[in-house]
């Protein structure tokens, strides 16, 4: 009996317990951040490398109480939908957000599904943040979508400038796949190489995303002897296997593209054929990056079991909207007051080392403050790994 009475008393204790954590935890409102981007197929990784910045943050700042805005402290729950690269799932997904009442969503990844959700944003009064380049996006009349990294047009004449210069380059050829984000950005590049004075030798040749065997789409390609083979918006998947092809013609020129790629996905694909392929990688190099960057690294390795460079830029745009609604909390129910905001915003950059800032630009892309202020970093592949080539900025 006496074990009996025990037992039910330990029971209680531990219901007692329970309850209290629960009531704990709900201490604190919930904010929910929204995710609506691509996490399967061949460009996966972009998006995957979204939500999981994201989760990983919001679990960071949750286990440290919350996030603070006005007199309120938040816990942050992200609300993620996978579109599949599919702009009417990118629509869906939108839609989705919008009835849980929802304001600002990170996503999503490509041209044709951030132009897509662009109406029900405006109708339903949600900031999103793409990671989509089409200009007209960020340009009056539209104002409710922000650019989350840099766009094609502003590091690719960095890029090309920087292999005219350092590495003596003056041919160039462009090969995209036949689809409006990679062609969309092998227009602004062969745009952005002629203003160099670079010539262009090829720029007609596509591909279909679902090809495996690249050999007869490149031979055209090496027969005009490039100094440098641009893979105009080209996907993680598809990189290694243009990359093997390339290199497998007998290509020695350099290869590059203005898109962020996964080591791991070059590495097991093209292995040692892909040193030196130079891509825009994450906002972050070793020199620049602070102790919250270092530890945010930590974290997602942790939880993930892995870590992608482009995650040093998609950490940035959860930061960007809560320090902002930090700055306003009306913005929370308002995203006009958001907007408002975004033109005078400024707040320590937790990411970077010294006096770094974030703060809202695109003034001389886009007319209006509509990106988010990341380092523009550019990385070369080497032996199973990025290394930087050099880091810039943009306005």
């Amino acid at each position: 009996m006496k074990r009996r009475n025990l037992m039910k008393s330990s029971a209680a204790l531990a219901l007692a317990a329970s309850v209290l954590g629960s009531a704990a935890w709900a201490e604190n409102p919930v904010l929910k951040i929204g995710f609506v981007g691509v996490t399967s197929g061949p460009a996966a990784a972009w998006g995957i490398s979204n939500q999981r910045s994201m989760e990983a943050r919001a679990d960071w700042i949750n286990e440290a109480g919350g996030y603070k805005i006005g007199d309120t402290t938040y816990d942050i729950e992200i609300v993620s939908f996978d579109d599949q690269k599919d702009p009417k799932r990118a629509i869906a997904g939108m839609e989705k957000m919008a009835q849980e009442g929802i304001h600002y969503v990170v996503g999503p990844n490509v041209d044709d599904g951030a132009a897509a959700v662009r109406p029900v944003a405006e109708a339903q009064g949600i900031m999103y943040f793409p990671y989509a380049f089409p200009k007209e996006l960020y340009t009056a009349p539209a104002s409710n979508a922000v650019l989350g990294m840099v766009a094609n047009y502003q590091s690719g004449p960095a890029i090309y400038k920087y292999l005219k210069d350092e590495k003596g380059v003056t041919s160039v050829a462009f090969v995209a796949a036949n689809e409006s984000d990679p062609l969309s950005q092998r227009d602004g590049g062969v745009e952005a190489a002629k203003s160099l004075g670079l010539e262009v030798v090829s720029d007609n040749v596509t591909y279909q995303v679902d090809t495996t065997d690249f050999t007869p789409v490149l031979t055209p390609v090496m027969r005009t002897q490039p100094d440098l083979l641009v893979l105009s918006g080209v996907s993680p998947a598809n990189a290694p296997q243009l990359i093997r092809s390339a290199r497998e013609l007998g290509f020695q020129g350099l290869i590059s593209t203005e898109t962020a790629q996964d080591a791991t996905v070059l590495r097991e694909g093209a292995g040692d054929l892909a040193n030196g392929f130079i891509s825009v990688g994450g906002a972050s190099t070793p020199e620049i990056a602070s102790d919250d960057m270092k530890e945010f690294v930590k974290r997602y390795t942790d939880m993930f079991g892995e870590y992608n460079d482009e995650s040093n830029t998609k950490v940035y745009a959860l930061e960007y909207i809560l320090a902002t609604l930090n700055a306003n909390p009306a913005g929370i129910e308002d995203v006009t007051a958001f907007q408002t905001t975004m033109d005078t915003f400024e707040a320590p950059n937790p990411f970077m080392k010294g006096n770094a800032k974030m703060r809202y630009v695109g003034s001389t892309s886009f007319g209006q403050k509509r990106q988010i202020a990341v380092p523009l970093v550019v990385n070369v592949y080497q032996d199973g790994a990025f290394e930087t080539l050099f880091v810039a900025e943009v306005d």
